[in-house]
């Protein structure tokens, strides 16, 4: 039989069969499964660490390509961001300018969403951080987009009201003042005549003779009409819309009613010496949201280059107010 082992017995003089024992037999099949179990450990180390299970390969393969598409997205992310803070860019610099709007300040353009129960759900897994990260790069760029749809829409109503805008702006001298001698002083800080301290003169005073014309410097509507002995004496305030308010004070007669609409150029009122009054003269103002500015800047309708320059000269040197 094959597989089956003799031995010679020297005492009989023949050969027998070879029984082995149940301890021998024992060892030998525990040696043969510690060989085995050794020799089968070192090739799965091998395998696995070296050449991988086909499943592992594939969730190799599978794993490198997610993360290329996920770099693939952030190179879009970072590209969207940057095309978006370009747009916010010409949008407060440009467009916005253009229409006489104020910028949209950072902390709006900037604010995303908030509360940290928003990505709760994300939380808890390997990638956490990197998943939460992203969402809360595409809530940034959401909210971002939502405020430069809303600029936009502003900007879209600004230019259709465009002709209305710039035929608003008081851009033309309340006064006829062709050799700009007229303006006896300036906006900024000015000595007081009566009191002869430095004060902060709100406007511009046109020296004039009392009857002198006033002329509305841009479109808009009377939204004052008032008499008085103090102060300014008789005064007169339109509202041009887009922000713009402009002042007269220290006038003889009015020639318009409050609620009037006005036309750029129109005649309103009459200088004269009302209120506290050193001479006749028209004490004028422009306010933009609310806040005194130079008017000087405003009369680019009246001036050339060079007139311009000049008035700017002249508004350098120290005066005195006349009221």
């Amino acid at each position: 039989m094959a597989g089956q082992k003799y031995i010679f017995n020297h005492r009989t003089l023949s050969y027998e069969k070879y029984k082995l024992g149940w301890g021998k037999r024992f060892l030998r099949l525990f040696s043969y499964i510690i060989t085995t179990g050794a020799f089968a450990l070192v090739f799965v180390v091998i395998a696995f660490n070296f050449f991988g299970s086909p499943k592992e390969r594939m969730q190799k393969r599978e794993l490198e390509y997610l993360k290329l598409q996920y770099q693939i997205l952030s190179d879009r992310l970072e590209s969207m961001q940057n095309l978006l803070a370009d747009m916010q860019e010409r949008d407060d610099n440009i467009y916005r300018v253009i229409f006489e709007a104020d910028p949209i300040p950072s902390t709006v353009r900037q604010a995303g969403y908030g509360g940290v129960d928003r990505y709760e759900n994300l939380t808890g897994y390997n990638n956490s951080e990197l998943v939460i990260n992203t969402a809360k790069r595409l809530d940034k760029i959401a909210s971002q987009l939502y405020v430069q749809s809303k600029s936009f829409d502003e900007v879209f109503e600004l230019a259709k009201n465009k002709a209305e805008m710039l035929s608003s702006i008081p851009a033309i001298q309340p006064v006829k003042n062709t050799d700009l001698r007229r303006i006896s002083s300036y906006f900024g800080v000015r000595t007081d005549p009566f009191y002869k301290v430095n004060k902060f003169h709100q406007g511009v005073d046109f020296s004039a003779p009392i009857g002198t014309e006033v002329f509305a410097t841009g479109d808009g509507k009377v939204v004052k009409v008032e008499k008085s002995k103090w102060g300014y004496g008789n005064t007169l305030e339109i509202d041009h819309g887009f922000g713009y308010v402009t002042k007269y004070g220290h006038l003889n007669d009015f020639k318009v009613r409050k609620g009037e609409k006005v036309k750029r150029g129109q005649l309103i009122a009459t200088i004269g010496n009302t209120g506290k009054s050193t001479a006749p003269h028209l004490h004028y103002e422009v306010h933009k949201n609310g806040r005194a500015v130079n008017p000087i800047h405003f009369f680019f309708n009246d001036l050339s280059p060079e007139e311009y320059e000049l008035i700017i000269e002249l508004s350098a040197q120290p005066t005195q107010s006349m009221d």
